[in-house]
């Protein structure tokens, strides 16, 4: 009994531009589809347009992949340093009859092109050196081409778009290696997914018509053909290909915006792959439930509210550790002032108060500015209209309360609100004020909460602070 394959993948990017979230959904589902399959997931880097290709695109290519946690075997494969690889098949292609020398020249070829079009035809350049004897090949420049069937179909059993066929009569004798000896794109693929054992092609369908001249190279080769999933492109919000005009960005944007890369992997996976109707799930679920067959033929829309609802939930679902992680390696990526020893200590300790309002780690960090400011703490423009009208005195006379009290958050609770029914008031009137001496905002996290991480002292001086600032305040 023949032993099973096992499942290759591949994310093939080029290094001319940023990792946008097009090609970071690419990368998953290939990522998914192997570590679902126990398989491989290899990455190779198509830099063969030299005038495009960078090397800082490829540093960010790396980047955006190590922070989405989408891991490849081995080590990254360039295509460019492969070419002499690409060019010794182009030449056992003409061995085998396959390929062929073709010495037509541009001006020849757009004159046969301008002729068909002239008379109706598709101008599909049929070279005149396919059937030529190679005893009259002049000494001249020759691109080599693939010799293409000109009847019957080529077909293709997508794991998504289904059975494909095109026409072989509309598959031109497509260039494998040029005049100046480089090879091309479509011919470099074909060989390095063969020469790397990728088994599956999954990728955008914008390359579903390269399936039919790379199954032609393949066979022209002998080689097996891999499987093929084309995946529906991602649609902006109106329903049009996702481009610039809708704010679409580099996945590097999406990690300084400080979404969770585990809430960036369950986004992505649900743009074109459902199971069932689950929305939020985690990485472990995903690599178990992915399956091609769960890939939809429509597009998805790329919507930023959804993906901040499901950031939002992943931040709720993480542990309180590994949040003050997350926010540590955000302060550091944005070249951002780090926590201190307390800092650090007093965000572990708020973090379950924290994280509750929270959808992403700017938002948490937000929440806990209290911990980061230093005395005096200036209010912002509502904390200061809200103390100008709150009732005078108000924090002097609760700071004498406060002096002796156990200093845990349910204690604190009934001493504000002692001290509220004590003047009348309603606890908003009390602990507004207090919120705004303590934060300098309207809108923190529990006053009592605050209180206790900050400690007595701190606390303390705070409300001190603010009340003078308001009782000098004319």
């Amino acid at each position: 009994m023949p032993t099973p394959t096992r499942v290759v993948t591949r994310f093939a990017p080029s290094p001319t531009g940023f990792l946008h979230i097009g090609g970071a959904r690419t990368a998953l589902f290939n990522w998914l589809h192997a570590r679902h399959e126990k398989g491989a997931f290899l990455l190779r880097i198509e830099d063969t347009d030299r005038a495009r290709s960078t090397p800082e695109a490829t540093q960010a290519i790396f980047a955006g992949l190590q922070w989405l946690g989408l891991d490849w075997d081995g080590d990254a494969v360039s295509q460019f340093a492969r070419a002499e690889r690409h060019a010794e098949v182009a030449r056992a292609m003409l061995e085998r009859g396959t390929a062929y020398r073709c010495y037509a020249t541009i001006e020849e070829i757009e004159a046969f092109r301008e002729t068909a079009r002239g008379e109706g035809r598709p101008p599909l350049f049929v070279s005149p050196w396919r059937d030529a004897d190679p005893n009259t090949a002049p000494d001249a420049p020759f691109v080599i081409r693939l010799r293409a069937p000109r009847s019957g179909e080529t077909r293709v059993e997508d794991r998504v778009q289904g059975h494909i066929a095109w026409k072989n009569e509309t598959l031109d004798d497509l260039i494998l290696l040029r005049s100046d000896g480089t090879p091309t794109y479509m011919l470099a693929v074909v060989v390095d997914d063969h020469d790397m054992g990728v088994t599956h092609v999954i990728r955008g369908d914008d390359h579903l018509t390269n399936a039919a001249r790379q199954t032609l190279i393949s066979e022209a080769m002998g080689w097996a053909v891999p499987v093929f999933a084309h995946i529906p492109l991602i649609h902006g919000p109106d329903g049009a290909k996702l481009s610039k005009r809708h704010g679409a960005l580099g996945i590097e944007a999406y990690r300084a915006m400080g979404f969770l890369p585990e809430a960036m992997r369950n986004y992505l996976a649900r743009l074109g792959w459902s199971h069932g109707n689950d929305e939020f799930f985690t990485t472990e679920q995903a690599v178990a439930w992915f399956d091609l067959g769960g890939i939809g033929r429509s597009p998805a829309r790329f919507d930023l509210a959804k993906l901040e609802n499901l950031s939002g939930q992943h931040i709720r679902a993480t542990g309180d550790e590994a949040l003050v992680a997350a926010v540590e390696e955000y302060l550091a990526a944005q070249n951002e002032t780090p926590l201190t020893t307390l800092q650090r200590r007093q965000m572990l300790a708020a973090m379950p108060g924290l994280k509750e309002r929270a959808k992403t780690i700017p938002q948490l960090l937000e929440m806990a500015s209290f911990l980061r400011d230093s005395r005096p703490i200036g209010p912002d423009a509502a904390g200061a209209k809200l103390l100008a009208s709150a009732p005078r005195g108000i924090l002097s006379g609760l700071t004498s309360r406060l002096q002796h009290a156990s200093w845990d958050s349910k204690n604190l609770e009934v001493v504000v609100r002692a001290y509220a029914a004590e003047e009348s008031l309603g606890l908003g009137k009390v602990a507004q004020p207090l919120r705004v001496a303590l934060s300098g905002r309207t809108v923190s996290p529990s006053v009592f909460d605050m209180m206790e991480i900050l400690g007595r002292e701190e606390s303390l001086a705070r409300i001190e602070d603010c009340a003078r600032a308001v009782e000098t305040t004319p």
